[in-house]
């Protein structure tokens, strides 16, 4: 009635630790679920030290398969101008990236894509790494590795691609897999361990030899 009908409610926003939850408390209740178009997370629920909670979109995903899930917030914290060269930035975008488009997630949002030389700015001090710090007192900008890993998917997986089955046989190994619309499939492969090693892409009867390196993310595109 008022010209909104364009504008999608995600309902929560806050961690994957009590999605599930939440998604029972509004899906369930029909006066609330007929508002919400889906449900959107952040993955900060390891910050008493225990490990992202990937398994509780899944199970949002089974049990509410017509909603709609969308990460809307991810950041490292603790910014230190030192360590922009700092592998496991880019290896935390990958990891979640892999783990949640894998358990139903449609779509993956930065925080921050880019923020200046101290982190920030941020009006209580929250001071945080971001893909791309730009030097406000030179203009030079700094490209973080997790701009590089977020450039594996956003580069290659275009709107409107479907996630397809990627299944890994290597432990080692973290992999994703998607069809464009226009009949490409783009596989993801993630090696966050010191270990490299080959291993078979394989699609049905025929199969390809690659070569995974220690601390490594790829796309294959075909």
């Amino acid at each position: 009635e008022q010209g909104l009908r364009d504008v999608n409610i995600i309902v929560w926003d806050h961690n994957r630790d009590l999605i599930v939850q939440r998604a029972q408390a509004i899906f369930d209740d029909p006066a609330a679920a007929k508002y919400a178009w889906g449900i959107g997370f952040h993955w900060y629920e390891d910050w008493s030290g225990g490990q992202q909670m990937y398994g509780n979109v899944a199970l949002v995903k089974r049990l509410y398969p017509a909603k709609h899930i969308l990460f809307t917030e991810g950041t490292p914290a603790s910014f230190d101008s030192t360590a922009y060269g700092r592998w496991s930035l880019g290896e935390a975008y990958g990891r979640s990236m892999i783990n949640d488009f894998n358990s139903g997630t449609e779509g993956w949002t930065d925080w921050n894509i880019l923020l200046d030389e101290r982190g920030g700015p941020n009006h209580v001090g929250n001071f945080c790494f971001a893909p791309i710090h730009a030097d406000t007192r030179t203009g030079q900008l700094i490209y973080t590795n997790s701009y590089y890993y977020i450039g594996h998917f956003s580069k290659f997986v275009r709107p409107g691609a479907r996630r397809i089955v990627a299944s890994p046989s290597r432990s080692m190994l973290l992999a994703t897999a998607f069809v464009n619309q226009d009949g490409t499939v783009v596989v993801v492969v993630m090696n966050p361990t010191a270990k490299g090693g080959d291993y078979n892409l394989a699609v049905g009867s025929a199969s390809v030899q690659v070569s995974s390196r220690p601390h490594s993310i790829q796309t294959v595109v075909f």
